[in-house]
């Protein structure tokens, strides 16, 4: 029954599918338009992580081309592998933890200031296996480690999109969703660099090009065609044998790296798609659960959310993030720190998202110098995070994305600093803050 309970409310679709099943039955609407909203809804999400799937499979060649035509070896942060080498020991702790933490995030956004439904369900499971890692190793245990742990889970469901929310306001131009993505401390330094340097810089999405270079708008075209320049300079320096040998089952190295290019453009614009489908069913589902269950509550969502609203500002994102990761390979080789290998992957979904965030506050220069910070930031973040996951952080990977190191080390501070009881002291405080939030007038009203 725990795994059944699991394998829902960690897949997104069928867990944002309920959501709007209730919302629709809140809003007593009928039959007929209670079916197909909960459809389309879970449609839109299986659109959305086809598209995922599909530029993950563009993307993953690009690491291992990057791995060995540069010669880099390293720790490379996926949340996945990390995520499938803890549940072997915590597996049960993780489920449960996830389970009582999203009633605890319904809780807090019902009776406090921070009125926003976390709905990445994948993102919660992993971050409920972190916590149930880092708790388990500063001695908790039994029912404490999941109370601690949901309290602790519950909370960060609801805070991060409060503070993401004022960009998402600028991003989208409406108040009516939230912003769901555990990286959320990289895309809010972001914004906050855009704001510092991008003034009287205009937005990614504003291009003037000569007539003969208008196709470049379409921002399918100019993905295409950037990621095929990297593409093939990465294959280059891969070597035609270790791809036509390792990656291509024989196909000519420069066709294979062309096609996963133009792939890695289809799964963006497949992903655009999905978010336009779920956003139309989603939000106006949602209102029944604002106005019957929780009151003004906004549903925070995965991030390829705020892709269409700057689809410049995605690659743009991506390719600074990704050479910020670079730049920080260096810096720990020079540190002689463990090395930690840019992942394509998380460069790509955060890279871009913090883009999108700099762009709107900063214009190009916020996308660019945003993007790039982040890519420090998530290079570095997780060489702090490692010793804080005991033996887990002898495994060869670690969790990718910031707020899985600021979570991870504000926890391990308090533990090793103090007691691990200190933990339940903090995050109560956390929580009756959240009482007094700030809001905008709107979210008042």
């Amino acid at each position: 029954m725990l795994d059944f309970i699991l394998d829902i409310l960690k897949v997104p679709a069928i867990l944002v599918g309920l959501i709007s099943l209730i919302g629709l039955l809140c809003q007593k609407k009928d039959f007929s338009e209670t079916v197909k909203g909960t459809i389309k809804t879970i449609l839109g999400f299986i659109v959305l992580g086809g598209g995922a799937s599909i530029l993950v499979g563009g993307l993953v060649p690009f690491g291992n081309m990057f791995e060995v035509g540069f010669k880099v070896q390293g720790i490379v942060p996926n949340n996945e592998a990390i995520v499938g080498v803890a549940l072997a020991k915590y597996g049960t702790t993780t489920a449960l933890i996830m389970t009582f933490g999203m009633v605890a995030n319904i809780l807090i956004a019902r009776f406090t200031k921070l009125k926003y439904i976390f709905l990445t369900g994948h993102h919660t499971f992993y971050m409920a296996c972190m916590i149930a890692v880092i708790l388990a190793v500063a001695g908790f245990e039994g029912v404490a480690l999941i109370a601690v742990g949901s309290l602790v889970l519950g909370f960060i469901m609801a805070f991060f999109p409060a503070i993401a929310q004022p960009t998402m306001r600028k991003i989208t131009g409406t108040d009516d969703i939230g912003f769901g993505h555990f990286a959320t401390t990289g895309y809010v330094l972001s914004a906050w660099i855009g704001s510092l340097v991008g003034k009287g810089s205009k937005s990614t999405e504003e291009m003037n090009l000569p007539k003969n270079l208008t196709f470049l708008r379409d921002s399918s075209i100019s993905i295409s065609l950037t990621m095929t320049i990297l593409y093939l300079i990465t294959a280059f320096a891969a070597g035609p044998e270790y791809i036509q040998e390792n990656l291509s089952s024989g196909q000519n190295f420069i066709v294979y790296s062309i096609i996963q290019a133009i792939t890695f453009a289809a799964g963006v614009f497949i992903i655009t798609q999905g978010v336009r489908l779920v956003l139309a069913e989603i939000v106006p589902a949602f209102t029944g659960i604002s106005q019957t269950l929780v009151p003004n509550a906004k549903p925070a969502i995965d991030c390829p959310v705020v892709f269409p609203y700057a689809p410049n500002a995605v690659l743009i994102g991506f390719l600074s993030s990704f050479f910020g990761g670079i730049v920080g390979l260096f810096i720990l080789g020079a540190l002689n720190w463990v090395l930690i290998i840019p992942g394509v992957i998380p460069h790509f979904f955060c890279g871009a998202t913090a883009g999108v965030f700099g762009n709107a506050t900063g214009g190009r220069r916020g996308a660019t110098i945003g993007a790039f910070v982040h890519g420090l930031l998530i290079t570095f973040v997780p060489v702090v995070l490692l010793p804080i996951l005991g033996e887990l952080g002898f495994s060869n990977t670690t969790f990718s994305d910031a707020d899985f190191g600021v979570v991870g080390l504000i926890l391990g501070v308090l533990t090793n600093n103090f007691n691990k009881y200190s933990i339940v002291v903090v995050f109560g405080i956390f929580i009756l803050l959240a009482f007094f939030f700030p809001r905008n007038k709107k979210e008042e009203a």
